[in-house]
């Protein structure tokens, strides 16, 4: 299996530099891995302290280790933060984020890349989140004797580590110190493939991480005068179907205002939403702008401030429900107290399933069913209120992951206190 893995790594790198040439994004992950080792090097240099490394593949994953990252930051003050992502819409969104002292794109798996990489770091400990896990990293960090942790993890009979070529995987996740996952049947699994890494049942970080976003003060007047106490749905991380099916909505809502932040915001996909929306204004042309107390619609067309703007919305709308990856965040608006409404594809999304068993979810596959969910939210104040309390307890009960986590940190020594 070893002979394939390396296959993969060259196809994919291959692959990645050929498409760079008008891909963004592939541009994007070649271009922030050019000279890495040296710069890496001279970040290392520069400071004092030892290193705690924490890996992320996107920006949802790093959204779920920031917890634990700020915890163990103020545990461990004489400890340096390195944070590598693999993707560019982790790096590029995070990359000036204060918590973490030197921030890069990890460099692609290998026995030479890999060996480098730890030769500069030598972290003292490294954590990995859910998913992300590379042969040749977690080799290297297993036979250095580096405590390594997966945190928030989760895991299904669907996933490749139980399938037929399984079994090279499952080496990946025995190289870690110790397994967090989410959830009871995450354990099962892994108990029935009799996997030798000890595993505890934490929960989810990102309940810890959507809590402490709704506890931090936020105004936005451009927000504010647009929802002008009106009905107002928060649409977030959208896709063209979703929008699709919003435009309907609103046909048949005269008096509902829509804000929509759609997951692209490239120029292409900004104009198909201008074209669906004919009563809209862009939130970078709307301060002090005369369209926007007429405006049915507001467009963000910025990152980085969704999960603040659900406090906001009367009722809450997640994207990704009609593509074949899945809805997009829906903790978020949950932890507003908001209730949720989301596209039929969520089967692999196990907070999803239990917001629709909590009532305070719902999936819808067609038109009809969104227009009559939302005319039953609207016209109900006190069924919305109970649904908000719902929601807000779901999210609190299922707080403490990051606690557990760093507790073992602690009650383990995995790190040292100079």
């Amino acid at each position: 299996m070893l002979f394939f893995y390396h296959i993969f790594l060259f196809v994919y790198d291959s692959g990645i530099r050929f498409i760079s040439s008008w891909n963004a994004k592939a541009r994007l992950w070649v271009e922030g891995r050019k000279n890495i080792f040296e710069r890496l090097k001279v970040a290392v240099e520069k400071g004092e302290g030892p290193i705690i490394w924490m890996h992320s593949s996107s920006l949802g994953e790093f959204e779920q280790g920031k917890p634990v990252l700020e915890s163990l930051k103020t545990s461990y003050p004489s400890h340096r933060i390195l944070l590598t992502f693999f993707s560019p819409s982790g790096y590029e969104i995070r990359k000036n984020y204060q918590g973490a002292d030197m921030i890069f794109y990890l460099p692609l798996d290998g026995p030479i890349r890999s060996r480098k990489f730890l030769d500069i770091v030598r972290p003292e400990l490294a954590i990995f989140i859910k998913y992300e896990s590379w042969f040749y990293y977690l080799n290297g960090l297993k036979k250095r004797g580096i405590p390594t942790l997966l945190i928030s993890a989760i895991f299904t009979p669907k996933q490749q580590f139980f399938g037929p070529m399984g079994g090279f995987l499952r080496t990946l996740l025995e190289s870690y110190t110790h397994l967090f996952v989410q959830d009871a049947p995450s354990a099962a699994i892994l108990q029935k493939f009799k996997l030798k890494a000890p595993v505890t049942i934490a929960g989810d970080t990102r309940y810890d991480r959507v809590a402490e976003i709704t506890g931090t003060a936020f105004h936005h007047s451009v927000i504010e005068a647009f929802c002008n106490e009106a009905n107002t749905m928060i649409a977030g991380s959208t896709w063209k179907e979703d929008e699709e099916m919003l435009s309907g909505l609103l046909d048949a809502q005269p008096d509902l205002k829509l804000i929509v932040a759609p997951h692209e915001i490239g120029p292409t996909h900004l104009q198909e939403i201008k074209l669906l929306f004919k009563q809209h204004v862009l939130l970078s042309e709307s301060v002090d702008h005369p369209r926007l107390l007429n405006a049915r619609v507001l467009i963000i067309d910025c990152i980085g401030m969704l999960s603040k703007l659900y406090r906001y919305a009367t009722i809450c709308y997640v994207g990704g429900g009609f593509n074949v990856a899945g809805i997009h965040n829906i903790l978020e608006p949950a932890a507003y107290g908001k209730t949720v409404i989301f596209g039929p594809n969520h089967d692999r999304t196990a907070e999803a399933n239990a917001l629709i068993k909590t009532g305070v979810g719902f999936s819808y596959s067609t038109k009809i069913d969104l227009i009559s969910f939302t005319e039953n939210l609207l016209s109900d104040i006190g069924l919305r209120t109970s649904l908000e309390e719902a929601a807000k307890h779901f999210v609190l009960q299922r707080k403490g992951a990051t606690g557990i986590i760093v507790r073992h940190i602690a009650e383990n020594r995995l790190l040292s206190k100079s």
